[in-house]
Order: structure tokens, then sequence, then C-alpha cells
């Protein structure tokens, strides 16, 4: 095990793929020297060249649809939009081309590229760099969604999607691109797509969330333990295909449910949590599933309006409370 950033965890995953596999390239803006928007591919093209870490003019919906085609012809791009908010850009080449040629072509054709997107608050960057749309992607089929929230499940996460052969929508919030921690250094250590992760184990109330709002859960558990309330939290870590078994045994285990989101609360993926725990663990439940998110209004600029619209550990702590 190695300590590293979230970042510097990414680029180990990236590196260690271009090593292992010659079709895997990356693609998007100032990745040759800059390492692009949050550094993650900082030394990659001194060791890979242009060839395979390749610059993309401002044009979000044209290397986009390059990456489509690239993909359905032999390599496996891992694409970076210098900011999540402008994958409304490219989503066309998301939605209508990567997500259905698969499909469309009877098998014929995969679309194994990777769309990282660097996203979420807490940086007083306003509505057009500051949001989510982890919910979007999840709706549409043919697409797979993750979002890792520390730096090994950064590196193990990304290598499991560089080597899947569908799309991958791949969030990175970019709160956690400094966080540090231990990561695996085997280079062939991956983790099932799918699969969530128990955070802490607790046996009063399920706090299930993903992201960046995984370090504010423990926290807000932290606080709630010294009040006697032992809390489980669950890192859902791949919102699409959602590990439901894991959510299922939390719940029927400790008997009420928290779902955790930062995003706006309409039709999120804490919406869809709280239905599965109501279609499938309703009889184990002694309180009303709760859903904590962000109210439907654009991201505000102002840091002390950021603050008061987001999530909170202090808001966690209290929507737990009143559960009981």
């Amino acid at each position: 095990m190695s300590v590293m950033s979230y970042s510097k965890a990414l680029g180990t995953a990236i590196a260690e793929e271009m090593r292992r596999d010659k079709n895997v390239v990356c693609i998007g803006i100032d990745l040759q020297y800059c390492g692009g928007a949050f550094g993650v591919t900082k030394g990659l093209c001194e060791e890979f060249g242009e060839d395979r870490i390749v610059n993309m003019p401002i044009a979000e919906a044209g290397y986009t649809g390059l990456s489509v085609g690239a993909a359905a012809t032999g390599l496996r791009p891992v694409t970076e939009l210098q900011f999540g908010d402008w994958v409304t850009i490219a989503s066309d080449q998301l939605v209508n081309q990567a997500a259905n040629l698969h499909y469309m072509s009877g098998g014929a054709i995969t679309v194994p590229m990777v769309m990282r997107l660097p996203c979420g608050g807490f940086g007083a960057a306003a509505a057009q760099h500051s949001h989510m749309f982890e919910s979007w992607f999840s709706f549409v089929a043919g697409l797979k969604v993750m979002c890792p929230s520390t730096p090994n499940d950064a590196k193990v996460m990304l290598k499991t999607a560089i080597r899947d052969d569908n799309p991958v929508i791949f969030l990175e919030h970019r709160q956690c691109y400094e966080m540090k921690g231990e990561v695996n250094d085997d280079p062939e250590f991956t983790i099932p797509m799918g699969k969530a992760d128990v955070k802490r184990k607790g046996k009063d109330v399920s706090l299930i969330t993903y992201s960046y709002m995984v370090h504010f859960a423990l926290q807000a558990a932290e606080k709630l333990a010294q009040e006697g309330i032992d809390v489980e939290v669950i890192d859902l870590r791949t919102i699409k295909p959602m590990d439901t078994e894991t959510i299922i045994n939390s719940v029927k285990k400790t008997n009420r449910a928290v779902c955790l989101q930062e995003t706006w609360k309409t039709c999120g993926v804490a919406g869809e949590v709280a239905a599965i725990i109501a279609d499938q663990a309703f009889d184990y439940l002694d309180a009303p599933v709760k859903r904590i998110a962000s109210p439907d209004c654009p991201a505000p600029f102002s840091p002390d309006l950021e603050t008061f619209v987001l999530p909170s550990v202090d808001g966690i702590v209290k929507a737990v409370r009143e559960i009981f």
C-alpha cells in the first residue's frame, strides 16, 4: 500500500492501464504537459507521448464524439472534461451515440470509453462549475455511472471502468482531489462494477450516500455516536449498476434509512435508493425513509449562500435524529 492523493491515484490508474494495454489513450484539454484542469494526467505525456495523451481544443461535443468513434473502432479512450457541468454540451454524443451503439448493432460494436467529469460544489465556483449530473446519466440505458469517494476507490474503480466494454461516466468530486489515503499498489487489483462498500458498520440506522458526501456522513456518524446512535455508512460507489443487495441487507439490520446526496433532491439518486428500500424492505422499517439533498436551485456563487444550500454535517445529524 502507498499513501497518495485522490488525483495522484487517478493518474496512477491511468498510467498502469496504459502500460497494460496500448489501446488506452487519454483525450481532453491541456492534458499533455499541464495534466488537465486538476493535474491528473501530469507526467503521462513524457512516458506515453503525444499520440496517446492527446490535447483537444475547447470543443466538448467534438472530442466526445471523437472518443465515441475511437472506442467503437478499437481504442479505449479516457476522456476528460475540464468541468463536469459542460457534459451538457457533449450529452448527445453520450446519450444518443455511446449508449446505443452496442444495442443498435446487435452487439457487433462495443464502446469501451470512460468520460471523466470533475464535479461538485463547496468551492464557490457558481452555477456553471458546481453541479453533478449522475442522476441524468443513471437514467440512460447503456451507460454506467461511478462516483469514487476515496483515493483507493478512485484508483481501483477507474481501472475497472477502463477495462469495461461499456461507456462509463466517472464523476470525480473536486473536493476529493487533494485528499490522501492508502492505495493498493497491485496493478491488477480492481473491484467489481456495481459493488457498494460499508465504510462504517452500525446497528441503528443506515446512512446511504456516495462521492464527497461519504466524508460528511462519516463525520455525522461520529457525532451521533456520542448521543448513542450507531450509524452504518454505505458508500454506493457505483450508481449504475447499483448494489441493491448491500442496501437491503443494511436496512434489514438497522430498520431505518437516510439517503444522502449533494445535488438536487427531485428525481435524484437518493429518491431511487428510497424507492428500492420501499419496494424490497418496507416491512423492516421502523420509520419513514428520509432524503437529504440540496433544494432545487442553481448553485450560488456566494460562499455563505452555497453553504446554506448544500448539505452539511450538522444538517445530516439533525435529519438522522428526526427518525428516532
